[in-house]
C-alpha cells in the first residue's frame, strides 16, 4: 500500500533534514563566517527548515489519517500524536520565539537574547527526538 510505504519514508527524511540542519551546516556556518554572516545564514536555513518542516508534518498528518481510515485504526495513533507535536514545536520554535529574537538581541523584550536563544533550541531538541521517535516507529512497520 502507498500510505504505508510513505508512512515508513517520511519520517526518516524529515529526522535527516533535521538533523543535518543541526549537526552540520549550522555548526559549519559558524566555523567559517563571521558571526553575523553565519547568524544570517543559520536564520535563513532554519526558516527553510520551518516550512519544510510544516509540510512534511502536515503530510505526515495526512498519511496517519488514512492509514487509520483504511487500516480500522485509531485515529489518534501513536504516529500522528508524534507529527502533531512536531509540527506544534515548528510553529511555537519558529512562527513565536524566533520573531521576538531581533528586538531582543536589541536589550528590548521581556526575555534576553541568550534566554531566547535557549528556549528555541530546547524546542528544536523536542522536535527532533519526536520526528527520531516516528522514524524509529516506522521502521517496524504497519502499526495502528
Amino acid at each position: 500500500m502507498a500510505v504505508e510505504r510513505w508512512r515508513r519514508f517520511l519520517p526518516g527524511l524529515w529526522a535527516g533534514w533535521l538533523l543535518c540542519v543541526a549537526l552540520l551546516a549550522t555548526p559549519a556556518g559558524f566555523a567559517l563566517l563571521p558571526q553575523a554572516d553565519a547568524g544570517r545564514l543559520a536564520a535563513r536555513m532554519l526558516a527553510q527548515e520551518a516550512y519544510t518542516s510544516l509540510a512534511l508534518g502536515v503530510v505526515m498528518l495526512l498519511l496517519e489519517r488514512a492509514a487509520a481510515r483504511y487500516g480500522g485504526g485509531s485515529q489518534f495513533s501513536w504516529g500522528f500524536g508524534l507529527a502533531l507535536g512536531a509540527v506544534f514545536c515548528t510553529v511555537l520554535g519558529y512562527f513565536v520565539i524566533q520573531p521576538l529574537m531581533p528586538a531582543a538581541r536589541l536589550g528590548q523584550g521581556p526575555l534576553s537574547f541568550g534566554a531566547l536563544h535557549g528556549i528555541s533550541t530546547t524546542i528544536y531538541a523536542l522536535k527532533c527526538a519526536l520526528v527520531l521517535t516516528l522514524a524509529w516507529r516506522a521502521s517496524f512497520g504497519p502499526r495502528a
